[in-house]
């Protein structure tokens, strides 16, 4: 088992995991907004025991890598996550992303990963392409006051809004007859408190402000497209309903009241079938 850090181009560190035998297939994980690869343990530890390569870093900002002032969008996070594929030399991998993940994996599949045979298969857990926000050509999209209400929250008191999120409605534990978790609770608030408050901000507007239609359509590999019903983060109307639509060779899989966080809640269910692609 691995830890350590690339330096990307600009000179950040990103730390990452890489767990299993080299020789096997890589599976790559990207977690969301503002958790870190922590957040994969469920997966990584499931995957490494199929016998699978598993390799998970934190995004620029999050986690253990560089709290650096600059780069928190899209671009910087798939170049990121190039420099761990370069630097480890992962071909014919699986990339898997949630959430803001998802919009990383999309980013990186499009522009990085396909002509150099780097990628075989791509999936998005409760992910965020093609669009969040609310515009005239996405009419049902979210509307910027919910985003500005997120920078506001976070910029007032981030420990506490990092305890609402899980609290409420990432996990679903605001539903009624929903057990909340308390151990995931602080797992959340202890990955996000990891990172820094400046690239948090910054995020929002990378994770809801950005359009990844042409990055859907020009991914060529497999895709699964996984969401919960009952996202109260990322409403699955607007998010895998659509992207699947612009993917050329993508599935779609709806799972009837699963949160935004499903891969926490339900990893019991969700392994097998993350499982069940990769070896498809």
């Amino acid at each position: 088992m691995t830890s350590a850090y690339v330096t990307t181009k600009d000179g950040v560190e990103i730390f990452y995991k890489d767990w299993g035998p080299k020789t096997a297939q890589p599976i790559v994980f990207h977690h969301g907004w503002p958790l870190s690869s922590d957040d994969w343990d469920a997966q990584m530890l499931f995957f490494v025991n199929q016998g699978y390569r598993v390799i998970a870093h934190d995004r620029r900002g999050h986690g253990r890598s560089s709290q650096v002032s600059e780069g928190h969008d899209l671009d910087h996070y798939a170049a990121d996550a190039s420099a761990v594929a370069e630097a480890l030399d992962l071909r014919n991998a699986v990339h898997i992303g949630h959430s803001t993940g998802g919009g990383e994996v999309a980013r990186y599949v499009a522009k990085f990963g396909q002509p150099q045979g780097r990628v075989a298969k791509a999936v998005l857990v409760a992910a965020i392409p093609p669009l969040m926000l609310k515009t005239p050509a996405n009419p049902e999209g979210t509307p910027i006051e919910v985003f500005d209400g997120f920078r506001a929250a976070l910029a007032a008191n981030r420990s506490q809004f990092f305890l609402d999120v899980p609290t409420g409605p990432f996990y679903g534990f605001n539903r009624p007859g929903v057990t909340p978790i308390p151990g995931a609770i602080q797992n959340w608030w202890r990955q996000g408190m990891m990172g820094s408050a400046k690239a948090h901000y910054d995020g929002i507007k990378a994770f809801s402000e950005t359009d990844q239609t042409e990055d859907l359509k020009t991914i060529t590999v497999p895709t699964l497209v996984m969401h919960g019903d009952d996202d109260q983060v990322v409403p699955y109307q607007d998010a895998a309903v659509k992207a699947v639509k612009l993917l050329k060779h993508g599935t779609l899989k709806i799972y009837k009241g699963y949160p935004h966080g499903m891969l926490t809640t339900h990893a019991d269910v969700l392994n097998p079938d993350l499982l069940a692609f990769v070896k498809g």
